[in-house]
């Protein structure tokens, strides 16, 4: 394993992470295509933790304010709006993170299972197309956010679970088609996205640390993360900018090219 291929696959998490074309759908065909295999479960820790840390940061005055919304629940300053509507946020945040965790913990074999099949990745990607190109034909209607809302957007993620599904895709397009104003669909989905990540990153990282023997360099796992943490902050920032705009069919003609190049590897190149 080079130092390149820590760095394309930074960069390949950290851009996918969040824009809506499936990490985990191009992190398995990058793997496949330049053979790193080895070691994956470290390099997937650190990676994770550098696109965890890039929404901290750009989402970071949101989450403060959730942070300490329940203190000041507790200490009577719920009379402020603004406290109030971060509580609400605590709660959605925790009621849609719910359905991944149910189903990432009860079926983590077969899902593994799944990472290894690059025919359900490449059907999954087409899937992820279609729903982005969905959102085209979708009005805004400006509604709230609501409990039952956050529980159908958090199904949403636990169907991203499947490799190839875009975690920030369907649960971005879920809430448009539930109403929500589309910029609060996207800042539900990247919030939503912190405990998503950090769970599977603990569920790695166990992982990890029961492997036997460890002989990847640890610069290169940190390498990899500051890349990924880059490269996250900056398509956070631009999805943010194409969802205000309504343009996240763009990504359906991405992910419909990315099939049709990944089928043609898998049957000629493979």
């Amino acid at each position: 394993m080079d130092i390149l291929k820590v760095i394309i696959l930074g960069i390949v998490q950290g851009l996918t992470e969040f824009l809506p074309v499936s990490s985990s759908g191009h992190l398995v065909l990058a793997s496949e295509i330049l053979n790193f295999h080895e070691e994956g479960v470290a390099f997937e820790v650190f990676v994770h933790l550098g696109t965890l840390l890039s929404v901290l940061i750009v989402f970071r005055k949101d989450v403060i304010k959730m942070i300490l919304a329940p203190f000041q629940f507790l200490s009577s300053r719920f009379e402020n709006e603004e406290t109030k509507q971060y509580l609400y946020w605590d709660l959605y945040i925790i009621v849609g993170t719910i359905p991944a965790a149910v189903i990432g913990l009860s079926f983590k074999s077969q899902i593994e299972a799944a990472f290894s099949n690059i025919l359900l990745v490449i059907i999954m990607l087409s899937i992820t197309g279609t729903i982005l190109l969905l959102s085209r034909f979708m009005r805004q209607k400006n509604q709230e956010m609501t409990i039952l809302k956050s529980i159908l957007i958090g199904v949403a993620q636990a169907f991203a679970i499947l490799p190839g599904i875009s975690r920030s895709g369907s649960t971005i397009v879920t809430g448009i088609f539930l109403g929500i104003d589309k910029e609060n669909a996207a800042r539900f989905s990247f919030l939503l996205a912190i405990p998503a990540i950090l769970g599977a990153s603990v569920i790695k990282l166990k992982d990890l640390l029961s492997m036997e023997s460890y002989t990847f360099p640890v610069s290169y796992l940190v390498i990899g993360a500051i890349v990924s943490f880059i490269s996250g902050y900056f398509a956070i920032i631009w999805l943010l900018d194409i969802v205000k705009k309504g343009k996240l069919e763009w990504f359906a003609i991405y992910c419909y090219l990315l099939v049709i190049a990944s089928s043609l590897w898998y049957t000629f190149l493979k």
